[in-house]
């Protein structure tokens, strides 16, 4: 610029003559410029060449140097690469010197990568700790080659800053066992600055492997991955989660890979041990946090065993699925056939009564006779039928024999019921529950029935049988509703937690049985979403026998059929309907949380259980309580409750004391409003007179005079859920254990079973007695929940815990190489629920042919 613009002040103001001493001079002076320039340039250069030092580097030898800022070492080392064979080259690299400034630049140039790393090399952990490692040991990426036999260069650079001589050893060496063999274990040990890494080629025929790691060791915490084959790989622990499928592991860890994923037909497997072990449940190292303080991890080596193993055939998913679908299919072909025999019995039956009523001459002509002029029947053989049948199923017969004889064996006065089979009219006005209440306007006859010391069925089935049964068809258009508001948004929830899944790779998110996930397309675990079709369609075909029922009551009613009117325990089918969905339902939302289970989704897998327990218990109730049975409305915000309180207990409860206290308080309270509603039959108010009332009642019947309960029975069934219900909630209040779903679960469980035990006892007690198909329903079902139960504790994992903790409990499949335990606990318990509907639903056919009046109420 100095030149220009002289050059140009010059040619404005002495343009001629006198410009021609200057251009030698500016000429020469540019030239003694450059010729400056260039020289120092070449003494640069040439000083340069002496601190660059090179040298051919030859494998498995180590190399003692020392670097510093003033010098600059470069190994060159070649290599034979074969397309057939795949070896592995090795970096090792430990700094002797202590207290370095500045570290150790580490640079590997290979022919389509750089790897690039410093010496201390510093990992940091939870808050900002940094862990620094000495001695480093790094894999380099294989570049893939077309021909059939190439030889690659790759140079190792090593630099630093400090101007202190720093003493290192460089180690580079083959790695012979680089490719994974299918079916053997290969035995290794890592660390956090020593990760592994190795290559499996997908044999042919194969096109999906598992890849299990397994350690004799909980910790330290590692994380194992599946890559592609490319560069650079990614085996720090601060990035191994960048790229592939990853899972953190302590003891166990298995991911299945797919040919189809991995276009090369070939994959890493990477080993990292992590710096620190909270992700794996390990305890928190507590240090004090200062700025750029170093800390000691210690010895993190862990030795680890990798075997790539094929997993099943497509073979093995049709036989998978052609063992659920024929399993299930059976029991549609089993009550087939005890339908047809049933209906065979009812026409005999049927045929005998038309028998019992005609003259002999009239009976001789439809039986025909021997040739000695005997019957070829008699009413003692037909007499001799099997009686099991119920009398839904006979639509126009009276039972003239049968009632008395049943009669005679329950112990109960016979009655004659000619003035009980008249017609009843049939209104065709619009009928509500409040229209039609035979006890309404004397609330005095209420109290006067319902306070017996011994009721019948008859004294609390006085409502009119058609509003009955539109309040009980509501539990089933209720729960349809709640399944379809509840299951959209679950579905949709799954679909993008397995979308997330298969984005990101993390398989921390679900807690699956890694050892036994069958893939199919999207879905990761496969065969525990088909092991939920039996409920299902168990579900279906309980819905259709309870149709069956249905329709075979109405019918007896239309016909005025004496039997369905004023005999047995009366028929409403809305409870049964709501069970049938409701297991359905809960089929559906256990595949749901099976695409991906983890604690945030757990409450779908349990909600529709609460369900089927409440449902079964208020149907308990409402055999021998029509009339004063919970509404539908009452039932399901009660549920509500409790699947509120579940997901507050998943959130909060795990080690929260006031949340364990206030469940506890809230658990006792409601199971003594509970007792007092059922000891009492309704007929007790909660007002600001209760205490009142209950200081009177102690006084008069514990204090002035010592008298017992008034309805024994109801008080020892009452006695003994409190027991329960206390004992469960101090233990509770005790342990607060962490899977509070499930603890919720066996409470519901435990006064089910509770309940049903009583119910059975008391049925015993007063005389009646359980039919061959009941019994057998209930033998079967005992022994179903037994073997359920059994598999359901085997717990192949659990949300409680970290992913890593959880794969410690998985195991390999059991059944067909496609099926775990808990599997066939879905198989089990879908029956189970499925023969304890059947047991509610045949439990009281031996009543059908019992007055009303006769049937204790307990």
């Amino acid at each position: 610029m100095l030149f220009s613009s002289l050059w140009k002040s010059r040619y404005k103001t002495h343009f001629g003559a006198a410009d021609c001493w200057w251009r030698p001079g500016l000429v020469v002076l540019l030239c003694w410029s450059c010729v400056t320039q260039l020289t120092c340039g070449n003494l640069t250069l040439e000083e340069s060449k002496h601190l660059v030092i090179q040298r051919d580097g030859e494998f498995d030898m180590t190399y003692n140097d020392t670097v510093t800022s003033e010098n600059q070492t470069i190994y060159a080392f070649n290599h034979t690469v074969s397309r057939n064979k795949t070896e592995g080259v090795r970096v090792s690299v430990d700094v002797l010197s202590q207290n370095l400034k500045s570290p150790i630049l580490f640079v590997v140039r290979q022919k389509q990568a750089v790897l690039s790393f410093q010496v201390p090399l510093i990992l940091r952990g939870l808050y900002q700790r940094k862990y620094p490692y000495n001695h480093l040991g790094r894999t380099l990426c294989q570049p893939p080659t077309k021909a059939a036999s190439e030889t690659q260069y790759f140079f190792v650079d090593v630099s630093t800053l400090s101007s202190q001589g720093t003493n290192y050893q460089l180690r580079v060496s083959r790695v012979e066992s680089f490719t994974l063999q299918t079916d053997k274990t290969f035995s290794f040990t890592a660390s956090p600055s020593q990760p592994q890494y190795f290559k499996y080629v997908f044999p042919e025929g194969v096109d999906t492997v598992i890849v299990k790691v397994s350690s004799d060791m909980n910790f330290p915490c590692s994380v194992m991955s599946i890559q592609d084959i490319q560069c650079p790989v990614y085996d720090l622990d601060n990035n191994v989660a960048f790229i592939g499928m990853y899972q953190t592991m302590t003891k166990k860890g298995a991911i299945t890979v797919q040919r189809k994923d991995f276009p090369s037909n070939s994959f890493y497997v990477v080993v990292v041990v992590k710096t620190e072990d909270e992700a794996c449940g390990g305890p928190l190292r507590f240090y004090p946090l200062r700025p750029d303080e170093l800390i000691d991890a210690g010895n993190r080596s862990k030795i680890l065993d990798v075997v790539v193993s094929p997993a099943i055939e497509s073979e093995v998913y049709v036989m998978g699925m052609l063992f659920c679908l024929g399993i299930f299919l059976s029991f549609y072909l089993l009550t087939l056939l005890v339908a047809c025999v049933q209906n065979k019995r009812a026409k005999r039956r049927a045929l005998f009564h038309n028998i019992a009523d005609t003259s002999p001459a009239e009976t001789a002509s439809l039986l025909g006779k021997t040739s000695d002029g005997k019957t070829s029947a008699s009413p003692n053989e037909y007499g001799s039928l099997d009686s099991t049948v119920s009398s839904e199923a006979v639509t126009e017969s009276a039972p003239s024999i049968d009632s008395a004889t049943s009669a005679d064996n329950y112990g109960y006065i016979e009655r004659s019921l000619e003035n009980v089979g008249r017609s009843r009219q049939e209104s065709l006005s619009s009928i509500e529950e409040d229209d039609y209440d035979t006890l309404d306007d004397i609330n005095s006859d209420k109290n006067i029935v319902r306070t017996k010391k011994y009721l019948c069925v008859s004294d609390l089935s006085r409502k009119d049988k058609r509003v009955l049964s539109k309040k009980y068809q509501i539990y089933f258009w209720n729960i349809a509703t709640i399944a379809v508001f509840y299951a959209l948004p679950v579905i949709q929830l799954v679909i993008t937690y397995q979308t997330v899944v298969n984005v990101t790779g993390n398989q921390d998110i679900c807690y699956y049985n890694f050892m036994c996930a069958h893939p199919l397309g999207a879905l990761s675990a496969f065969n525990n979403i088909l092991s939920n079709l039996g409920y299902v369609m168990l579900g279906l075909l309980f819905l259709l026998i309870v149709l069956k029922r249905d329709i075979v009551h109405n019918r007896a009613l239309s016909c005025n059929d004496v039997n369905a009117l004023e005999c047995g325990i009366p028929k409403h089918f809305g409870l049964f309907y709501a069970m049938g969905t409701a297991l359905m339902m809960e089929g559906l939302l256990s595949a749901c949380y099976h695409v991906c289970p983890n604690y945030t989704n757990f409450q779908f897998d349990t909600s529709f259980m609460y369900m089927i327990a409440g449902l079964c218990m208020l149907k308990l109730y409402q055999k021998r309580h029509p009339d004063i049975n919970a509404s539908a409305y009452t039932a399901y915000a009660c549920l509500a409750g409790v699947i509120f309180f579940s997901v507050l207990g998943v959130v909060f409860g795990r080690g929260n004391t006031v949340f364990w206290i206030v469940f506890s308080v809230i658990h006792i309270l409601a199971t003594l409003l509970l007792s007092t509603q059922l000891y009492y039959m309704g007929r007790w108010r909660l007002d600001s007179g209760i205490l009142r009332r209950m200081v009177y009642i102690v006084y008069t019947d514990c204090i002035r005079q010592c008298s017992g309960p008034m309805y024994i029975d109801r008080m020892v069934l009452l006695v003994m859920g409190n027991i329960v219900n206390w004992s469960l909630a101090a233990y509770g209040l005790i342990e607060r254990p962490n899977d509070f779903a499930s603890y919720l679960l066996a409470i519901a469980i435990c006064n089910l079973l509770l309940y049903f035990a009583f119910y059975i006892i008391m049925k015993l007690r007063s005389g009646e007695r359980i039919r061959c198909l009941a019994l057998v329903c209930i033998l079967f079902t005992a022994v179903v929940w037994g073997f359920a139960l059994y598999f359901f504790f085997q717990g192949l994992s659990t949300w409680q815990k970290t992913p890593a903790e959880s794969r410690e409990h998985n195991r390999d499949c059991i059944l067909l190489s496609f099926f775990d335990d808990h599997d066939i606990w879905h198989f089990l318990s879908s029956i189970a629920m499925f023969g304890s509907f059947l047991v509610l639903l045949t439990m009281d056919d031996d009543l059908d042919a019992v007055q009303r009046d006769k049937i204790y109420v307990f």
